[in-house]
């Protein structure tokens, strides 16, 4: 409940970013509290680690792209956020203060009780079977069209945007 408030809050306080690095360490947040949520709810973290780690190297190739496009760009802060971010997190201490279920974790709890060495061994067998395999097969598509876009975008006539002299 609580990663998926502040999921929901990060998604709100993206729209109100202007400047490429910060929406790159908001966009960084979200991948980690995604990442966590899909590995809890999966009892299984390789499928979110994967995804971890797909989202991270993109996200080192877009954080060169910007800082060599807008490197002396000022970064200015904005009072809409902190006008979010103060009432955000006064609910969310209220909430964490007033709610006991959130000190121990149904999802903990949950995991202990399957945490026999037969239940993770058919967590594992279905890990690749029909319903994560569609996702598995879409990511890898979607990796070979970027890597096709990125080769013919990078050829000898279509450099980079900012030209070195």
């Amino acid at each position: 409940m609580l990663m998926l408030m502040t999921t929901l809050f990060n998604a709100s306080l993206a729209c109100l970013m202007t400047h490429p690095l910060s929406l790159g360490l908001t966009l960084l947040i979200q991948v980690i509290l995604i990442a966590l949520i899909t590995g809890f709810m999966s009892l299984n973290f390789w499928s979110s680690y994967i995804i971890f780690m797909i989202m991270i190297g993109g996200m080192l190739i877009l954080f060169t792209y910007m800082t060599s496009i807008a490197s002396n760009e000022k970064f200015n802060y904005s009072p809409k956020i902190l006008m979010m971010i103060v009432p955000y997190t006064i609910i969310m201490s209220i909430c964490m203060l007033t709610d006991k279920s959130l000190f121990m974790s149904k999802i903990k709890l949950e995991t202990t009780k399957f945490d026999t060495p037969l239940v993770s061994q058919l967590y594992l067998n279905k890990f690749l079977n029909y319903p994560h395999m569609m996702i598995y097969l879409i990511i890898i598509v979607f990796l070979l069209i970027t890597l096709i876009a990125v080769v013919t975008i990078t050829t000898k006539n279509k450099g980079t945007l900012r030209q070195k002299f």
